[in-house]
């Protein structure tokens, strides 16, 4: 008569227990990350939202607030702005925007970094003039004690 397997198969589960609960914990961490990572990409978006609204109203309040002290921008132009430059041109741009939107926002997370690339439409005056523009742009974001900061800016005109 054979003796049974039992015991080996529990000894077996005794042994393999602890790694069972190690890939549980380890799961849980993933999606613990995931969902952080899911928030912050849902700020983002909800950030460059907030600047093409603030662009439409010609505010600078926003910028003050989320652009790094170091900030860059690189205008269509070629132009280089630093933060107040920056600033000082949207609050002082003659322009009267009807609308001003994001859309096709694209974010990529690089750890306390994103990289954060949209499309601009904006559609108004200038000088009585009407105008309909559409920009490339790409955001560069750092995490830190004041949350996220925009350090660079590149904004490309598109033809039409």
């Amino acid at each position: 008569m054979k003796k049974p397997a039992t015991p080996i198969f529990a000894l077996l589960a005794l042994l393999l227990a602890p790694l069972a609960g190690a890939q549980s914990t380890a799961e849980l961490q993933m999606r613990e990350i995931a969902k952080e990572n899911e928030a912050k990409q849902e700020e983002l978006v909800n950030l460059e939202k907030d600047i093409a609204r603030a662009l439409q109203w010609n505010n600078g309040t926003l910028f003050r607030r989320i652009y790094g002290d170091d900030f860059v921008a690189i205008l269509p132009s070629g132009q280089i702005k630093d933060k107040a430059g920056w600033i000082a041109a949207i609050e002082n741009s003659g322009v009267t925007y009807s609308s001003f939107i994001a859309t096709d926002i694209r974010v990529r997370m690089y750890q306390d970094t994103a990289v954060v690339t949209c499309l601009w439409s904006s559609r108004g005056t200038r000088s009585g003039q009407p105008f309909y523009k559409q920009f490339r742009v790409t955001h560069v974001y750092v995490y830190g004690q004041r949350g996220w900061q925009v350090v660079a800016s590149q904004e490309t005109l598109l033809p039409g």
